[in-house]
């Protein structure tokens, strides 16, 4: 998502800058505009231009942990009655994160000097999301900030534990992968030349098709290492330069949906996110149209974000928020009905709340699922690659056997 620097002013016309992530430029403006700001300049950041405040350091985020606890211990100290102050000068030294330290620091001067919270932290959108500065500025003008930094908590602490799942689930494929990668590259580079120049001494002078394929492969392999490491620099740096772009990021997200298998698991992450996020924000007070502008930016999919800023759309022009779901196809009809019967009812937060559990509990489901079937898919696909190497490899000795026994 692109960085936008801005120079906005509020209320008194007292003029203020800073930096925040959003799709485009135009959401970047309604969202400092709902935010109670008149907007004077906003423009697109460069993407290897440090962040203003803090130093070098925080060009680097902060990692989910670490962030949890600092709202967890937060909200605790702010419900027992610590100031404001007083209280990021203790998480300041509770921290073990030398960036988090760094940035509440910083925090804390700001505040000092009469700031309020969530502006301080609008100026760190590589360390406190639109999520967490939407749900700090709801808990400062509803004057429960410590219920908004807890629930804050409890949504870094279940998006991480999700993450946590996905990541030791692929673990074992990823693995066996690499292994199958490095058994195949050892064979090709290492022991079919020994059996090359063997053929070559015993006078082979016609090849079978696979061990020819092989061999042109070695030798290339060998002879021209230094090419497939710049090729394959290459081709990365290309992908993430497209995947950088509007339109390679749309594609990508389309091709993550559509792809067997695995395009449902990140389908359901995706509605898993939307719900937990659109539940944490509008239980903190937030109000829709702003709250379902923040859920697009954290979905992390170009398509679910557009039906969401599409449905946004729709609220803003008196329709419910179930129908335009319900139009672009991207939300399962059971998270559109709960979302409607939570609307008919006053609860959408608990409704949300529920889908998310339930897709959360899908998720882990179909993790375990796909682990354990692709186990012997894995096995089997590196037994049938060794086999055909091996057996390539030794197709002319059975030729020349063949030959001599003949002789």
């Amino acid at each position: 998502m692109p960085t936008y620097e801005y120079v906005v002013k509020d209320k008194t016309g007292k003029q203020s800058k800073g930096r925040i992530e959003g799709d485009t430029k135009e959401i970047v403006v309604q969202q400092l505009r709902d935010q109670g700001y008149m907007v004077s300049q906003v423009q697109e950041a460069a993407a290897a231009a440090p962040q203003k405040r803090g130093g070098f350091r925080l060009r680097r985020k902060v990692g989910l942990k670490d962030l949890s606890i600092f709202c967890r211990q937060f909200a605790t100290m702010i419900n027992a009655g610590v100031s404001l102050v007083r209280c990021l000068d203790v998480l300041e030294q509770q921290t073990n994160s030398v960036n988090l330290k760094e940035v509440i620091r910083e925090i804390q001067s700001e505040v000092e000097g009469g700031a309020t919270l969530s502006r301080s932290m609008a100026a760190y959108p590589r360390v406190f999301s639109n999520l967490a500065v939407g749900l700090v500025r709801a808990g400062e003008v509803g004057g429960v900030l410590d219920d908004t930094l807890d629930r804050l908590a409890s949504f870094l602490e279940a998006d991480m534990a999700l993450r946590r799942k996905v990541k030791s689930a692929m673990t074992y494929p990823i693995l066996v992968m690499i292994v199958a990668v490095g058994i195949v590259l050892f064979l090709v580079t290492f022991i079919l030349p020994k059996f090359i120049a063997l053929f070559e001494e015993l006078g082979v002078q016609e090849f079978p098709l696979p061990t020819l394929m092989l061999m042109k492969a070695s030798k290339f392999m060998t002879s021209k290492w230094w090419l497939c490491i710049i090729i394959g620099v290459l081709l990365t740096i290309a992908f993430n330069r497209i995947r950088a772009t509007k339109t390679g990021r749309r594609y990508y997200d389309i091709v993550k949906l559509k792809v067997p298998v695995f395009g449902s698991l990140n389908h359901k992450i995706s509605v898993a996110r939307f719900a937990r996020t659109l539940s944490t924000l509008l239980s903190s007070g937030v109000p829709i149209l702003q709250a379902m502008e923040t859920v697009a930016g954290t979905v992390d999919n170009t398509i679910i974000s557009e039906a969401i800023l599409l449905s946004r759309t729709a609220i803003r022009e008196g329709d419910t928020i179930g129908d335009p779901l319900a139009q672009s196809r991207m939300f399962p009809p059971m998270v559109v009905q709960m979302i409607a019967i939570g609307e008919e009812t006053g609860q959408l937060d608990s409704m949300l709340s529920k889908v998310a559990d339930f897709y959360e509990a899908e998720v882990e489901a179909a993790l375990e699922s796909l682990t354990a079937a692709l186990e012997p898919v894995m096995i089997v696909f590196l037994g049938f690659v060794v086999g055909f190497i091996v057996i390539s490899m030794f197709l002319p000795l059975v030729s020349i056997i063949g030959s001599l026994s003949s002789s």
